[in-house]
């Protein structure tokens, strides 16, 4: 089983905290999906033996896209690739983009998941992220969208400077009330060489505040829980059922094919990715030649990637897969570096039966917004 991912490099306005790879500049478009085709073309031996159970379309602003220029890559992966009979296919979308018709639109075609970043409910939150669309497209988008598409998730950022708990839990109980499947929050963060890195050392913006984050952590957490959202991962809280397919496959290891500037791919022991250049990943398509570099990841790569996504997610991190795919060194040294986290109620060692008898090591609740330090020192270096 593997997952495709689409990388849609335009957006209409740039958000102050992004630093993904996009244009704002639509000139290239055409050349660009021509290219897309055309990868997607070039690469179908890398998931030969695979089956496409995933789609995803991501960005960037794939809601910028026409109906037939998403239908065109979706035939074009039909045609290269064998792909289930029910994959999870994608689309990252913006509130402004889903009118009422292009939300109708959508459901007509094969996408069966709407992944809307709405980010904040209020103005001036969004406007303060340089967001394009305002509060009110966003409960709009909402309405429509929950009567067309049943798997829907949103994007939500917390941890924004001046934002109090209070209304923090008002952007928690507006989703909820849309009766959203799956919520992706992130605390906002600050990327180098991003607007908001550069507002922040000049004063215009607030530093952010790691405390103000937490307590917005711990209310997620809390709301979501009561309304039957699973903390999958430690971003990520869904219903039973409607897990993100695709996010899970990364965080899983399965293989995953990325088209596009700036997409990684990821088979086994290979990283490979597109150079984050629009020009130069359309003259080396047109060409013929593929625009990425390739790395081979070390068995300590692969054990400290592995500790890192494991210990993010509910299904934590296996002691005996450590045992079988690293050997009893890692093993060892797992054991042995895990254990002040242990004593500190940071980390857990739980003994599972099913689906057969595994210990496996997981955060506590108390270490879900640590877990990426925690990850770090539990690494083989």
């Amino acid at each position: 089983m593997a997952g495709i991912y689409i990388h849609i490099p335009f957006c209409k306005q740039a958000c102050f905290y992004c630093d993904f790879h996009f244009s704002t500049s639509l000139k290239k478009k055409d050349e660009l999906m021509a290219c897309l085709v055309k990868e997607l073309e070039i690469r179908s031996g890398e998931l030969a033996n695979q089956t496409i159970e995933t789609i995803y379309f991501g960005g960037g602003t794939p809601s910028l896209l026409t109906i037939e220029e998403l239908q065109l890559l979706l035939e074009t992966v039909q045609k290269f690739y064998a792909v289930s009979e029910h994959p999870e296919i994608t689309l990252e979308a913006n509130p402004d983009d889903l009118t009422k018709d292009r939300i109708i639109e959508f459901s007509k075609s094969p996408i069966n998941r709407l992944s809307i970043g709405i980010q904040s409910f209020f103005d001036d939150d969004l406007k303060s992220m340089n967001r394009a669309h305002n509060a009110e497209e966003s409960k709009l988008c909402l309405e429509y969208a929950s009567k067309y598409f049943d798997n829907i998730t949103i994007d939500l950022i917390y941890g924004v400077p001046e934002m109090s708990l209070e209304k923090w839990n008002e952007n928690l109980d507006m989703a909820l009330r849309f009766g959203v499947n799956h919520i992706s929050s992130y605390a906002l963060t600050v990327e180098p060489k991003t607007a908001l890195d550069a507002f922040i050392k000049k004063g215009i913006y607030p530093p952010l505040d790691e405390d103000l984050a937490l307590q917005h952590f711990n209310a997620l957490v809390k709301k979501t829980e009561r309304h039957g959202l699973v903390h999958y991962e430690i971003s990520n809280f869904g219903k039973p059922h409607y897990f993100s397919k695709h996010n899970t496959s990364y965080w899983q290891g399965k293989s995953y094919l990325g088209i596009g500037p700036s997409a990684h791919s990821f088979f086994g022991n290979t990283r490979s990715w597109n150079v984050a250049n629009n020009n130069k990943y359309i003259r080396a398509i047109q060409g013929g030649i593929l625009p990425h570099t390739a790395e081979k990841l070390s068995k300590q790569d692969q054990f400290n990637e592995y500790l890192m996504t494991g210990l993010r997610t509910i299904w934590g991190v296996s002691l005996n897969k450590i045992e079988t795919n690293f050997g009893l060194d890692f093993l060892e040294h797992l054991k042995i570096v895990s254990e002040k986290f242990i004593k500190q109620e940071l980390l857990i060692l739980v003994h599972e039966q099913e689906p057969q008898p595994a210990s496996i090591l997981k955060t506590t609740k108390k270490g879900k917004f640590l877990v990426d330090g925690i990850a770090s020192e539990l690494f083989m270096i």
